[in-house]
């Protein structure tokens, strides 16, 4: 943790170059910023390819967590499900009744309240799949 905080400096340092550099000269900064893109791209593979080269890490595992993770993922594998299925379609029912209910409150301001009341019903489809994937991980 703390060494992602050490080094959050140097991507805001890397944007507003980036910024710098393409609010004078538009065309030689977009070539300078897809360069450092591909050097990123690079020094990233290079990273992979070291850390698939190294030999696997020895850990002591102890009886329990061996037990622990064999017949498990099951329902693990259907507490991601759910909750990756249920936050795609509440994105989905927020995304048209919000804007439905954007547009009403347009011609209509004093309908605010049942429309907050339709887009909070959008957005309880995603807590139901927290619940669901609570309850798997919980027999898991």
């Amino acid at each position: 943790m703390s060494a992602w905080l050490i080094g959050l400096p140097v991507p805001v340092a890397v944007f507003l170059f980036a910024i710098r550099l393409l609010r004078g000269r538009r065309r030689s900064g977009l070539m300078v910023l897809l360069g450092m893109n591909g050097l990123l791209a690079a020094g990233g593979l290079a990273l992979l390819l070291f850390v698939l080269a190294g030999g696997p890490a020895e850990a002591a595992q102890t009886a329990q967590a061996a037990q622990v993770t064999t017949g498990n993922w099951a329902a693990l594998l259907g507490a991601a499900i759910s909750v990756v299925g249920s936050s795609i379609g509440a994105a989905i029912a927020v995304a048209y009744t919000g804007g439905a209910a954007l547009a009403a409150m347009s011609e209509r301001p004093e309908i605010f309240g049942r429309a907050m009341v339709i887009v909070g019903l959008a957005e309880g489809i995603a807590i139901y799949g927290l619940i669901v994937a609570i309850i798997l991980i919980g027999r898991a």
